[in-house]
C-alpha cells in the first residue's frame, strides 16, 4: 500500500516516501498523509523533546517520481478535481516549507516533477550521485504552479528555471549541484552517513538560533518578514540557551541546548 510514513528518533523526524514499484510517486493518499506528517511535526513541543530536524526521502533506489499519474483519469477530470488536487499538493509544499524546524531532503534517484518541487521546499538537499532531477508539466500539459515556479527562480534563478519547465528534460546530480539546486553530491554508498553526520550537527545546534536564521533568510526575498526576524533574534538574546552557549564556549566543553 503506498504511504508516506513518519518516523522518530532522538530528536531526528524522517518522512519517508513509500511506494517503491513506482518509484515512489506521490497518490492523492500520499499527499494528504505528507501534510498530516508536517502537521505532527509542527506541532511538537521544542522544549519537550520535540523534532530537532526533519529529514525527508524515499524508500529504495528513488525519491519521488512525480505525481503517481495513473490517478490523474480519476482524481482530475475537471478543472473542480483539478484545482481540488492542486490545493492539496501546493498544500504539501506550502507545510513543508513553514516548518520551523531545519528540513533536509535525502536524494537518491528520480527526483521529478513533484518530487523536484517537495526537495525545494526543504531548505537543505544532499543528493547521491545517481540522483536526477527534472521538471515535467510541458510534457503533460500541465501548467506549473506559480508559487512552485517562485520557488525554484529563488534558488536557482530565472534562466535555469525556464530551461527546466520549457523542456521538461533530466538534469544529472552534478548539473544540480553546479546550478545551486543541491547542496551536495556524495557517492551512492555514503549519502545515508553523509545526510546522518549532517543531522547530528544541525540537531546539536542552538534551535532558536536556526530558527532566527531560517525567519532571517525568509525575510530577505519578503520585507514584510523583517520585524519577525528581528523579533526571533532579540528572543536569541533573552534566551537560556544564550546563556548556556557562552557558558560551554568559556569552560571548553559541549553545550546542551533545550530550545529555551
Amino acid at each position: 500500500m503506498p504511504s508516506t510514513e513518519l518516523h522518530r528518533s532522538d530528536g531526528i523526524a524522517t518522512v519517508t516516501f513509500v511506494h517503491p514499484e513506482r518509484r515512489n510517486a506521490m497518490t492523492l493518499e500520499m499527499w494528504g498523509q505528507l501534510r498530516s506528517a508536517c502537521s505532527d511535526i509542527a506541532s511538537t513541543d521544542l522544549t519537550d523533546g520535540g523534532d530537532r530536524v526533519a529529514v525527508f526521502t524515499g524508500e529504495g533506489s528513488a525519491f519521488v517520481a512525480g505525481a503517481d499519474i495513473s490517478q490523474f483519469q480519476e482524481a482530475r477530470t475537471n478543472p473542480e478535481d483539478q484545482n481540488a488536487y492542486g490545493e492539496t499538493v501546493n498544500g504539501a509544499y506550502a507545510d513543508i516549507a513553514a516548518l520551523p524546524q531545519p528540513t533536509i531532503a535525502k536524494v537518491r534517484g528520480a527526483c521529478v516533477g513533484g518530487g523536484a518541487a517537495i526537495a525545494v521546499s526543504t531548505d537543505i538537499r544532499i543528493a547521491s550521485s545517481t540522483a536526477r532531477f527534472g521538471v515535467p508539466p510541458a510534457r503533460l500539459g500541465i501548467g506549473y504552479p506559480p508559487d512552485g515556479v517562485a520557488a525554484l527562480v529563488r534558488l536557482i534563478g530565472p534562466a535555469w528555471t525556464r530551461q527546466l519547465l520549457y523542456t521538461g528534460d533530466l538534469i544529472d546530480a552534478p548539473t544540480a549541484l553546479r546550478i545551486g539546486l543541491v547542496n551536495e553530491v556524495v557517492p551512492d554508498d555514503e549519502l545515508d552517513e553523509r545526510v546522518d553526520a549532517l543531522v547530528r550537527s544541525i540537531a546539536a545546534r542552538a534551535p532558536l538560533s536556526q530558527r532566527a536564521a531560517d525567519v532571517s533568510v525568509d525575510a530577505f526575498f519578503d520585507p514584510a518578514k523583517l520585524a519577525d526576524a528581528h523579533g526571533a533574534a532579540d528572543r536569541c538574546a533573552s534566551s537560556a540557551d544564550y546563556v548556556e552557549g557562552v557558558a560551554a564556549f568559556l569552560e571548553k566543553r559541549p553545550a546542551i541546548f533545550t530550545g529555551r
